[in-house]
């Protein structure tokens, strides 16, 4: 099944088949979601059979909205199927843009509405391993100190957001 996702074509926001969308390198819309308890957050590794950057560690997760669904939406929708994880307040952080090539051809140019949100202490995971690998919590000091040491093993998002966008993000 093609899935159809907002994407610009010229000026025209309009439906771009999401494959497309990445091999044309398409400006696109997209969601990223931080979950945090503290200064910890949850942080994924992307499922090997990822169509870019499998096994590569993501934040808690990431996506496109579908064509006509809101960001928000998307970013609730996201977290269930990826995690298993419901009920969360998403509290929007702000809009980054950045353009990066994600291998085998294949170029993320994306447009990202970030969320963060506050986990109870009890919050169960249910990873989906057609999209986690695995997930753990982790301090951001630390998660910025494993980039720092060896940023292939983090997602090309994941370090702008650390490296550009921290403040923004995070801030109280």
């Amino acid at each position: 099944m093609s899935v159809m996702i907002p994407a610009w074509v010229g000026d025209t926001l309009t439906p771009v088949e999401k494959m497309d969308v990445h091999r044309r390198g398409l400006p696109h819309k997209a969601i990223s979601v931080f979950v945090m308890r503290g200064t910890r957050t949850l942080i994924q590794r992307r499922a090997l059979s990822k169509y870019h950057t499998p096994g590569l560690w993501a934040n808690t997760c990431c996506t496109h909205p579908n064509w006509g669904e809101t960001a928000l939406d998307c970013a609730g929708r996201r977290l269930g199927e990826e995690l298993g994880i419901t009920g969360l307040s998403l509290r929007h952080r702000g809009r980054v843009s950045y353009r990066a090539d994600v291998g085998g051809g294949l170029i993320e140019d994306e447009r990202v509405e970030i969320y963060t949100a506050d986990a109870p202490k009890s919050m169960p995971l249910v990873p989906n391993p057609d999209e986690v690998a695995e997930a753990r919590w982790i301090d951001l000091a630390e998660l910025s100190a494993e980039i720092a040491a060896a940023p292939q093993r983090f997602t090309p998002w994941l370090r702008i957001y650390l490296a550009d966008h921290a403040e923004a993000i995070f801030a109280a």
